[in-house]
């Protein structure tokens, strides 16, 4: 495909980079010197810097014959208008990334279906729900659902008294003969690697694993963690993402809310109905511990300043509370979150990709999932009839050695793979891959 991105900041840069292994035909406009630049340097694509909305920049980059257009830049109105003008030029497939959420609603003047955009991406409500998301599992440091919920991934940080730390997977399966799970992934650092049976875990070690979803449980045991139950939450940052994510929890839990900015303090407090608004600052450990940060079982800091949130986490470890979430925004921070012992943290602009991701590449792909501070993806395919994953057993597959497959869903049924294990048309398909196995990955299922 030939795919136009307006933005090459770090949602149009990490989006290019993804798509350029697949081997889509990619040009990037950015009217920022400095992003431009960078995307020149950085990616295997054509960077023209001019505005998105210059018919002459717009025409240069090809958009006469452009099968899709991504807008991702800062600016609600640009990527609106990018997108009602690709259409004007024949382009089939539009995505627009807003940040004023009224574009959501169904009966705002402006949205989706009235500019006949495809899809309007909104990060800050992705960001929410992954927040949500991973209070749900409060020892994992990351929770995806598949297959409607029966499948579930767990990204899991080993600490050095972990029962697995120092034995292998095959030592790991004897010992547990009969469990149904596959460790998909193990992150060491800065490098991500695909498991095999001699493979080692050590302490520090992010893992990944795959498994039915009643087995969740049995996870947390085998791993030498346990589930804290939330009841009590601090949130800072009174921003969109900060309200959202109270807005979801103070249903079923005690939340406070700590913003600086009085007159977002004052709105915060008008539109939540039981969460408890407080104006002041995060960082500020007399207020903290007056506030009883010390009896929370959870805190998330959703600034939209990355150190802020990060040192905030940082007081909350000390102070021992179970769970932290940090919403981290610049990527180069990504490596040294589970060294410090944040447990978990989400990033709008990965969560963003991964959400255009899951659209560009609809029809067997069900869902993509890209993980923060993984040079990888999760993807849900469905095996069509006749397609090569569903001739032969997989041990016979040839089957890239930068992917795994992690479960199968067929009907109601969860199956981890093994090598005699034949994919049927149908069945719905986990796998995590790298990127350099993605083309191949979507040979074998199309």
């Amino acid at each position: 495909m030939h795919i136009l991105i307006i933005g090459a900041g770090d949602v149009g840069y990490n989006l290019a980079k993804m798509l350029s292994y697949e081997r889509h035909d990619i040009v990037l406009v950015e009217k920022n010197h400095d992003n431009y630049s960078r995307a020149v340097e950085g990616l295997d694509a054509q960077v023209y810097q001019g505005s998105g909305t210059s018919f002459s920049i717009l025409e240069k980059a090809g958009i006469k014959k452009a099968d899709m257009l991504v807008s991702v830049t800062n600016s609600d109105e640009v990527n609106l208008l990018a997108a009602i003008m690709a259409k004007q030029y024949g382009v089939k497939k539009t995505i627009a990334r807003v940040k004023n959420r009224e574009f959501l609603r169904s009966d705002a003047p402006v949205n989706a279906q009235k500019f006949n955009i495809d899809l309007i991406i909104h990060p800050e409500s992705v960001a929410a729900q992954g927040a949500v998301r991973l209070l749900k599992q409060s020892a994992a440091t990351d929770v995806i659902e598949f297959a409607g919920g029966k499948i579930i991934l767990m990204g899991i940080q080993l600490d050095k008294n972990a029962p697995i730390i120092n034995k292998t997977l095959i030592e790991l399966a004897k010992e547990h003969e009969g469990f149904s799970s596959r460790t998909v992934a193990i992150q060491r650092r800065d490098v991500t690697k695909i498991p095999r049976g001699n493979d080692i875990f050590l302490a520090n070690d992010r893992i990944f694993i795959i498994a039915p979803k009643d087995n969740v449980k049995d996870i947390m045991r085998i791993t030498g963690k346990e589930d804290v139950e939330i009841e009590n939450i601090m949130i800072l940052g009174g921003g969109q993402t900060g309200y959202l994510i109270a807005h979801e929890l103070e249903k079923q839990h005690n939340v406070k809310v700590i913003e600086s900015n009085a007159d977002k303090s004052n709105n915060l407090a008008e539109r939540l109905k039981k969460a408890l608004v407080i104006k002041g600052d995060g960082l500020d450990l007399d207020l903290l511990a007056l506030e009883g940060i010390i009896d929370m079982d959870a805190f998330i800091a959703v600034t939209g300043d990355d150190e802020t949130n990060i040192v905030s986490c940082l007081i909350a470890k000390h102070l021992q509370v179970p769970k932290i979430i940090s919403l981290i925004n610049k990527a180069g921070y990504s490596p040294i979150i589970p060294t410090i012992g944040i447990n978990a943290y989400i990033s709008k602009q990965l969560l963003t990709v991964s959400g255009i991701l899951k659209f560009i590449r609809r029809g067997a792909v069900v869902s993509v999932t890209s993980i923060p501070g993984i040079a990888a993806e999760v993807i849900e395919m469905i095996a069509n009839k006749g397609s090569k994953v569903t001739k032969k057993p997989l041990i016979d597959l040839g089957f890239p050695k930068d992917a795994i497959l992690g479960a199968v869903m067929r009907g109601d049924q969860v199956i981890i793979p093994v090598g005699s294990t034949q994919i049927k048309a149908g069945d719905k398909v986990v796998l995590f891959v790298l990127p350099t196995a993605i083309n191949e990955v979507e040979k074998f299922f199309n």
